[in-house]
């Protein structure tokens, strides 16, 4: 008997996994949430729209692309939202790429790139990062054919943690074709304190090509509501926006971004606890004898290849994100869930 099959695309694209669930959401260090409960007056704005979840949202996201023109002093037009910036990179992917189309990224980078580029039926080609963690530009722009239409530049970099630097990625863009598009993936920009990493927003200045994801999920600790966006060209945008599902962002989601954008003070003053959080895990976890990578994100990572499993199974009950045969990524939780991790991650160290 026949029935019905899904799209032979599915068949070897692997399943997205999410972090691991915790006893406590204090223990849960897999899923680079914020610690931190949502800033002033984000649930108060947003419960005021509860009171009308019976009708549509605004899908022109009004409210939404207007605060955000005035965050980044650029035309509403310039915005194209969606539930995550995972989700925006979907939409994006499938408004550019066709079978016989290739797309380019770097490997290990984040999980949802493999999945969203084999959707779309184009060919990917993955870059292996360099020994220290980093983007091999030299390698991708090496890797960059006729049929290529879409490059993915993550930094940081999920989930192995280093920047990106100016530099080099203006070299890089000097390389690329001007019909190839490039994605500066930028969920983890505000933990950045490295001043000669990249900034997305400055090479959207000076080339058509460029588009910047970036997301309310990581600083903005608005992960359970799904607000995401691109800033690209409004041509671009506009195909972004054409691919996105209509009604996409709740009101209730909307809301609570602009909100969030409204609280750039005590945004400022939690993003600074978290890196100061991460520079101390790394100083410690480098006492202790690890070797891992620069970190500009609110994450580390321990790159321990095929042991991978069984040091993630080791943390229990703290949750961490292993990627098997490659490494263990840890979120920077509160300090009482930090340092019970660097306690099983000294144990470890001692017992292996």
């Amino acid at each position: 008997m026949r029935t019905p099959r899904a799209r032979r695309a599915l068949d070897d694209i692997p399943v997205y996994r999410p972090g691991k669930a915790a006893a406590s959401e204090d223990q849960k260090l897999s899923s680079n949430e914020n610690p931190y409960d949502p800033l002033p007056g984000v649930v108060e704005r947003a419960s005021a729209e509860l009171g009308r979840i019976n009708r549509y949202p605004d899908a022109g996201m009004t409210a939404l692309y207007d605060a955000l023109s005035t965050r980044f002093g650029l035309s509403p037009d310039h915005f194209a939202a969606g539930t995550g910036s995972v989700a925006v990179l979907y939409a994006l992917l499938n408004a550019h790429l066709e079978a016989g189309d290739e797309i380019v990224y770097p490997w290990r980078s984040f999980e949802a790139y493999p999945i969203a580029a084999d959707l779309t039926g184009a060919t990917a080609v993955r870059v292996p990062l360099r020994p220290d963690a980093t983007h091999d530009l030299d390698a991708m722009a090496a890797a960059i054919t006729d049929r290529t239409r879409v490059v993915i530049v993550c930094t940081p970099n999920n989930p192995t943690g280093p920047v990106v630097k100016a530099a080099e990625l203006d070299r890089f863009l000097a390389a690329v074709p001007p019909h190839v598009l490039v994605v500066v993936d930028e969920a983890y920009v505000e933990f950045i304190r490295d001043p000669d990493a990249a900034d997305g927003l400055a090479v959207l200045a000076g080339h058509d090509n460029v588009v910047v994801l970036r997301t309310f999920s990581k600083a903005y600790g608005l992960a359970g509501l799904r607000v995401g966006y691109a800033i690209a060209r409004p041509q671009v945008a506009e195909a972004i926006r054409k691919a996105t599902p209509p009604f996409a962002v709740t009101d209730l989601s909307q809301a609570a971004a602009v909100a969030s954008l409204d609280s750039a003070d005590a945004l400022a003053e939690r993003v600074e606890a978290i890196v100061q959080e991460r520079d101390a895990m790394v100083g410690a976890l480098r006492e202790q004898g690890w070797d891992l990578p620069e970190t500009q994100a609110n994450f580390v990572w321990l790159p321990l290849g095929d042991d991978a499993m069984e040091f993630a199974a080791w943390c229990d009950p703290i949750s961490v994100r292993p990627f098997a045969g490659h490494g263990v990524r840890i979120s920077v939780g509160s300090p009482q869930a930090n340092a019970a991790f660097l306690d099983r991650a000294a144990t470890w160290l001692k017992e292996h």
